[in-house]
């Protein structure tokens, strides 16, 4: 958990295809069938999903941190909801680990909605909330290098590859590669982020973009 103070007010984004939004106690059954439905499809890359089925009253704890966080301005995670907020599609996040006026977005998607840009779509919306709300300066993608679908997220969207670091992330008994994409608020502007149409709302409802 950062030190770092980054505020978020955006609690609720909206993009012509989703809803990308803090997530509640009730979203706790949708969590838990996206999650155990979609573990085999992420256990190579996200070590939490061996803990899949998670039982409901863990996943409503789980959330409970999540909003817990949110609200004290730790961490930001949302999760991708279809517009009629029905259907968890994946999970995302603005992380404030890296430091001061710096986020790293993370995302997994459910295995029936790969390939469908929606993580594009849902990581754009996080990437212009980042730079024209939040006013940060810089934002990280992290992806091991054989997650090939990971990482065409941020080339897609202007992101500079500026470097591999070796055996940097634990996985179990290994050390996994790490691929490190940036994004700064200099460059944000020629990103095809910066086009993306979105409604963002607050806490209390309040339109903010």
């Amino acid at each position: 958990m950062s030190e770092v103070k980054i505020i978020n007010p955006a609690y609720r984004i909206e993009t012509e295809r989703l809803v990308v939004r803090c997530y509640q106690p009730s979203d706790a059954h949708m969590l838990a069938d996206s999650a155990a439905e979609s573990a085999e499809h992420l256990k190579p890359w996200m070590p939490w999903a061996y803990g899949e089925p998670e039982p409901l009253e863990e996943k409503i704890k789980r959330i409970q941190r999540f909003r817990g966080m949110f609200d004290l301005n730790q961490d930001y995670v949302y999760g991708i909801f279809n517009l009629e907020e029905s259907k968890l599609l994946g999970g995302t996040g603005l992380h404030t680990r890296l430091g001061d006026k710096e986020l790293e977005i993370g995302y997994w998607i459910h295995k029936d909605f790969v390939n469908q840009g929606f993580t594009t779509e849902s990581t754009a919306a996080l990437i212009r909330v980042s730079f024209e709300i939040i006013r940060i300066h810089r934002i990280e993608i992290h992806c091991d290098p054989r997650n090939l679908a990971s990482a065409s997220i941020p080339r897609k969207l202007g992101f500079i590859h500026e470097g591999t670091l070796r055996a940097k992330t634990p996985f179990f008994d290994r050390w996994n590669d790490s691929m490190i994409w940036g994004l700064l608020e200099n460059e944000f502007p020629n990103s095809p982020a910066s086009k993306i149409k979105i409604k963002v709302f607050d806490a209390n409802g309040k339109s903010l973009l």
